[in-house]
């Protein structure tokens, strides 16, 4: 099997979609999709004014394990730049409102193309309070203000992200796990390869060996008849 042919496979494995990026209301998603040699590829994420915005990426397969990163704001203001890195963790506070756009950079690259996972994770302030207004409400209409509501919130707030964040490790020990298969054939396609040819060459020179012993041998015959 080809190195194309492994990378678009390990694509189908690791493959994980928490939402698609700059449509619906979800506001957490992971993404791993192949980067061509010599190209460039944007991805956008629609935010909201005062939100916070976390992005990860890790580069999983491909020669050299690192690509460009690009954060550029609704406004056209280059957030974050970074050239030929393997992962970074930032996080934007106080998004605007719009489109922001993702950008890996493997124009470096003329040859191998990469495999790259992200993941972006935007806490919506108007979200989670639109939620307690909620909860209000039905602590008003169906009178359960004796059941502490404010504790209620608290730990089913604390539930939730620890929820999510457990959701998130797993995403990423995931993408590590792929990261460290590819590794793993690589180095074992470079063994097996090496030990062959260490095999070849030993087995050529045990047999000019013997030729040229068979050789002395023979000279040495037809010089005493």
């Amino acid at each position: 099997m080809t190195a194309s042919a492994q990378l678009r496979s390990m694509v189908c494995l690791t493959l994980t979609l928490g939402l698609t990026l700059g449509l619906g209301p979800n506001q957490h998603g992971g993404f791993t999709f192949l980067l061509p040699a010599g190209s460039t590829e944007c991805f956008y994420q629609t935010t909201t004014r005062n939100n916070n915005m976390e992005i990860e990426y890790q580069v999983i397969a491909g020669s050299g394990l690192d690509v460009g990163f690009a954060l550029i704001s609704p406004s056209g203001y280059r957030v974050i730049s970074e050239f030929r890195t393997s992962d970074g963790i930032h996080t934007v506070e106080s998004t605007e409102d719009g489109d922001y756009s993702l950008c890996f950079d493997n124009s470096f690259s003329k040859l191998s193309e990469k495999m790259v996972f992200f993941e972006v994770i935007i806490n919506s302030q108007s979200h989670t309070g639109g939620g307690r207004e909620e909860w209000a409400n039905i602590a008003v209409s169906e009178s359960l203000v004796e059941y502490k509501m404010e504790e209620l919130r608290a730990t089913m707030d604390s539930v939730y992200w620890r929820l999510e964040k457990s959701r998130q490790v797993q995403t990423v020990l995931r993408a590590f796990e792929a990261r460290d298969r590819y590794l793993l054939e690589d180095n074992l396609w470079r063994v097996s390869f090496w030990s062959c040819m260490n095999l070849i060459i030993m087995l050529t020179v045990a047999v000019s060996q013997i030729y040229t012993l068979r050789r002395l041998f023979d000279d040495t015959k037809r010089v005493r008849t």
